[in-house]
């Protein structure tokens, strides 16, 4: 997987803010609340790894930061633009790549990337050299004429991060971005997100695979019951809980420790 991608552009009117800035976030259903007055800042070009076991509020967080989700209570900004108040520009900024996919099952690669450009504004001619180059960047040139549901789970994994790149955010998310890869792919993928991140891009991760978080993420912040239990810096983290690794303090923290 070669790389090849023009670095994100750095705009005057976000330059001086952090990627994400979240306040006091509450997020309930019902009466249940998911995520608990949780507050955390991504600066510009981290690898930012959020971790929690199933149902903490990972992936609550991360649709209330693009939109998908609404909340009761507390603030986020990406690069200073509000998402609630100023939701095109904000929504501008992201790319993200969801742990299921939401793709239309009858549109093929190309026609996927296309669209999703067309979201942003971008008409197609001016489109084609970016959706282009992505389908080769993902080995899925020879796929582009190939419907969803003719593309293999790994295929299916990569047209998912393409697409997130297609309008050239500064900002990308990805949730459980490995699922479902072999292992080989899964290496190429995190040579690729170190090379973007190396060139700019601010990456916030969610992951199972805590392996990868530990390999990629600089700085980690683990939720649990909706609240945020760690954020700190990799190495300081592992070391301020005397542990030999990024497994170990996660499950001291989330209390899920085996017993032997």
């Amino acid at each position: 997987m070669t790389v090849a991608l023009e670095k994100p552009a750095v705009e005057a009117d976000g330059a001086a803010h952090g990627a994400v800035r979240i306040r006091h976030l509450i997020k309930r259903y019902g009466s249940m609340i998911a995520v608990d007055d949780v507050s955390f800042d991504v600066a510009p070009g981290e690898f930012f790894g959020f971790l929690g076991p199933n149902g903490a509020g990972k992936t609550t967080t991360i649709n209330a930061i693009v939109g998908l989700a609404t909340f009761q209570g507390g603030t986020i900004e990406v690069f200073g633009a509000d998402v609630v108040r100023d939701y095109r520009r904000s929504r501008s900024y992201i790319g993200l790549s969801p742990q299921e996919f939401n793709f239309d099952r009858y549109l093929t690669a190309e026609e996927i990337l296309t669209y999703q450009a067309g979201y942003y504004g971008i008409t197609p001619s001016r489109a084609k050299p970016r959706v282009d180059a992505l389908l080769e960047q993902f080995e899925l040139g020879d796929k582009r004429r190939a419907t969803y549901l003719q593309l293999s789970g790994g295929m299916k994994r990569r047209l998912a991060l393409a697409r997130a790149l297609v309008h050239s955010p500064r900002l990308l998310i990805l949730d459980e971005p490995t699922a479902g890869l072999d292992v080989e792919l899964r290496l190429e993928l995190w040579d690729f997100l170190k090379k973007i991140n190396d060139d700019g891009m601010t990456v916030f991760l969610t992951s199972h695979y805590l392996e990868e978080v530990e390999l990629l993420c600089s700085r980690i912040g683990i939720i649990n019951h909706g609240k945020l239990v760690a954020l700190e810096d990799k190495a300081a983290l592992i070391a301020r809980h005397g542990q030999g690794s990024l497994q170990d303090v996660f499950l001291e923290l989330v209390g899920k420790r085996a017993h032997a």
